[in-house]
């Protein structure tokens, strides 16, 4: 959590909202975010699996790329396919160092030309003319983002940060029953795609994605009329807010990484098992190899011409001992070879989960190792992830 005391704190357009509700706030990313509401943390995530839940997720940076050249461009930064994107089609991208380390991990849609769709999609200021894409960008590395993408391609598009645009999440296998309701015509989406839609007068983006494992929705809503909409959807039977403890709960589960927590600056897309992020398009002897920063690196770990030394692994305990990060993790003969990145009692599991760096030597699945807990080592076994099985709508 941010060390930014109370005063400093930004607040979301919701703000007056969670507080309405009775939601403990706490500071998040320099916001003063909703961390559960008087429910709880495991009726709130219990509740997202079973029907619907509402996240305000706000803080998060919204940002267009605009021009003829963007798509080319944001590929000179990312391992990814961004030219063989589809028009409303959505894509998780790496930001990444020089070194092929992550700066941030993002989404980003193809919003396509909106002179050429004769489509109403939702404007930056002093957006000029051409195909844009849509980034979301984590919320407390934002603005180093937004530098970032502008220093490095800052000359051949357009970046202009959206941040009168609120973000809202709502997830859960009754999210889309709820949704419908409010804005008709959404149920046609499948996973990872978006369209724009109107509500009250204002202009919606919708995509059918988010960061529980379950089937949802994104909404990109104007601040001006994001507590509105929210209230609409928290009129729906099926809806509960939910806070930022159960979405944190809920991404473990469903096996996702926090950023911060499960990468950063000193991890490689290999060395997080992100290897599927990055098509083959952008791999050695693919069309458009590499041009990334950090390519020879990071191919060279794809390849196995130069296998990391560590890997992301899933835990799963063997003792109902909650096991949380930073703790060291060691092999039976006591030596130190990794480190738990995120862990909790999971919920629907009833089991403590853990994601960690192991040294690859541990890194296979069946391997036990000891997480050690006030100076115990408590049994864990390297699983498979996600810990549940997604619900994704493909369609």
């Amino acid at each position: 959590m941010s060390a930014t005391p109370p005063s400093d704190l930004l607040k979301t357009p919701l703000y007056d909202l969670h507080v309405e509700l009775g939601a403990r706030m706490v500071p998040f990313a320099g916001y003063s975010m909703p961390v559960q509401y008087p429910t709880g943390l495991m009726a709130e995530h219990k509740h997202t699996r079973a029907s619907a839940g509402l996240f305000d997720v706000s803080h998060m940076g919204q940002l267009k790329l605009v021009g003829a050249d963007a798509a080319a461009a944001l590929e000179t930064l990312l391992p990814v396919d961004v030219l063989g994107l589809g028009l409303h089609k959505q894509r998780y991208g790496l930001l990444l160092t020089d070194e092929g380390t992550i700066i941030d991990d993002l989404m980003f849609v193809n919003w396509g030309d909106p002179a050429a769709t004769g489509e109403t999609l939702p404007r930056a200021e002093g957006e000029g003319p051409g195909p844009q894409l849509l980034l979301i960008v984590n919320g407390a590395c934002k603005a180093g983002d937004m530098a970032h993408i502008q220093a490095r391609i800052g000359q051949r598009c357009q970046v202009l940060p959206m941040p009168e645009r609120a973000l809202l999440a709502l997830q859960g296998p009754k999210a889309v029953d709820a949704l419908a309701r409010v804005v008709p015509g959404v149920e046609a989406l499948v996973f990872m795609t978006g369209a724009p839609f109107a509500w009250n007068g204002g202009g919606l983006y919708i995509t059918r994605s988010g960061y529980t494992g379950e089937d949802g929705f994104e909404i990109s809503v104007h601040a001006s009329q994001a507590e509105a909409f929210a209230r609409a959807l928290l009129a729906q039977p099926e809806v509960l807010p939910i806070g930022l403890g159960a979405r944190n709960s809920l991404r473990l589960e469903a096996g996702l990484c926090l950023y911060g927590n499960d990468i950063d600056t000193t991890t490689t897309p290999v060395e997080a098992g992100l290897n599927w992020a990055i098509q083959k398009v952008r791999r050695t002897g693919g069309d458009r190899a590499g041009g990334f920063p950090g390519a020879d690196r990071v191919l060279a770990q794809l390849s196995g011409e130069s296998a990391p030394t560590r890997r992301r692994v899933g835990l799963i305990a063997k003792e109902r001992i909650p096991v949380r990060e930073p703790a060291a993790l060691e092999n039976l003969d006591g030596q130190a070879i990794g480190q738990v990145t995120s862990g909790l009692l999971s919920p629907m599991l009833d089991q403590p989960i853990a994601m960690a760096y192991v040294d690859a030597d541990y890194a296979a699945i069946g391997t036990e190792v000891f997480a050690m807990v006030r100076g115990k080592g408590v049994p864990m076994v390297v699983s498979a992830m996600p810990f549940l099985p997604p619900r994704y709508h493909r369609g």
